[in-house]
């Protein structure tokens, strides 16, 4: 089919479902610490930091940890096994799902003329690229271990583009320390105390501030988008999508809903229906979204989740689970270790479809993130005037 994707909920014809293959260990550095500023952390049982842990675990003026911390195989192993559970349930609803290409094991760095990093799988494929109607936007990435990223999606990115697709790439970083705003790490206090990320190093490289932008921060209702922006370098992104985009789409932006992606904050289940955190998201969004209806399901539990080691780096928040993915108005899929969310969602009238996803707060992504809806049956209808 022809590329076409204009919001979170029409009826799915294709997606793409991400891959961990080959996925070994996370490179902490300033670009990823930034990033995962709000959640990363050793979480378990005996933590007493359950909703946004600490950054480290020393004290003040002490600096963050660097260099390799591995991920331990048998969660990669039922990773693999939670996204192939994705794939035939998607498949069962009817829709036809893509797969990027796999890393290769020989494959473990990224490198530019300005530093290198471990290279990350095409797993959280809703991140880099943004589907806009019968275009593809690769956004410029906010992690280095994925600058190269959207590579891997190439082949499908291919077919459409064969079959009339646009195909843009945004500007892409040079990501020194210099091209990042900090300020969001510094003076961020959600949920309670957050230590700041260490002074960046200068680079013959640098250029200052830089666009940096991932598609998750863009909600899609139609011929209008809303956008998250935290930081400098989003804005410098949600510029350019404005001047890339002016005369086909209208650009609302919300400021700090979070510190980036939109999508565990908010998410559009139909028209006049929103799935949101807390009753206080709708105090930030657009004027016109404020009158829809709000979904706010009962607050996560712990034994919803696996138990982890000390060393174990937690990537999301507890919240990730409201990450959903609607196959249509109608239905919804959810992760089968959310009892109260699905109750929730059934009694909104929504059919659920439970499925099984385990380590989402290890990879940082829920089904939402770990798929990239390529066409839609919707168009860029206007659900806001």
């Amino acid at each position: 089919m022809m590329l076409n994707s204009f919001d979170e909920w029409s009826p799915l014809k294709e997606v793409v479902v991400g891959s961990a293959m080959n996925y070994t260990s996370h490179h902490r550095e300033l670009s990823f610490d930034l990033f995962f500023h709000d959640n990363i952390a050793g979480d378990n049982s005996a933590r007493s930091e359950w909703y946004y842990p600490r950054l480290t675990a020393g004290g003040p003026g002490e600096p963050a940890p660097s260099g390799t911390a591995p991920i331990k195989q048998r969660y990669v192993a039922e990773l693999n096994e939670d996204l192939a559970g994705i794939v035939d349930a998607l498949t069962a609803l009817g829709v036809t799902v893509h797969r990027p290409m796999d890393v290769d094991a020989g494959t473990v760095e990224v490198r530019t003329p300005g530093w290198s990093a471990s290279v990350v799988p095409p797993l959280n494929v809703r991140d880099n690229t943004l589907i806009l109607g019968d275009e593809i936007i690769e956004t410029p990435p906010m992690i280095r271990s994925r600058y190269f990223e959207t590579q891997f999606l190439k082949p499908v990115f291919q077919r459409y583009f064969a079959q009339g697709a646009r195909w843009t790439v945004m500007p892409r970083p040079l990501m020194t320390d210099a091209s990042f705003d900090l300020s969001y790490a510094r003076v961020s206090t959600v949920g309670g105390p957050t230590e700041p990320i260490g002074d960046p190093q200068t680079s013959c490289y640098d250029v200052g501030t830089e666009m940096m932008f991932d598609g998750a921060q863009v909600l899609r209702l139609g011929h209008d988008l809303v956008v998250n922006i935290s930081t400098a370098h989003h804005a410098m992104g949600c510029d350019w999508l404005e001047r890339h985009l002016s005369g086909r789409f209208r650009i609302h932006r919300v400021h700090r809903l979070s510190d980036s992606h939109i999508d565990s904050m908010v998410l559009a289940l139909r028209p006049g229906t929103l799935l949101v955190r807390s009753p206080s998201v709708r105090d930030k969004l657009p004027e016109p979204l404020r009158s829809w209806d709000l979904i706010i399901p009962p607050a996560p539990e712990r034994n919803h989740f696996p138990s982890y080691d000390n060393d174990d780096l937690v990537l999301a928040s507890p919240f990730i689970d409201l990450n959903v993915l609607s196959v249509s108005p109608e239905t919804v899929l959810v992760n089968e270790a959310c009892p109260e969310l699905m109750r929730t969602l059934e009694k909104h009238g929504f059919t659920v479809v439970p499925v099984r996803h385990r380590h989402r707060r290890l990879f940082g992504g829920g089904f939402h993130c770990f798929t990239l809806d390529t066409v839609r049956q919707g168009g860029a209808e206007d659900y806001l005037s």
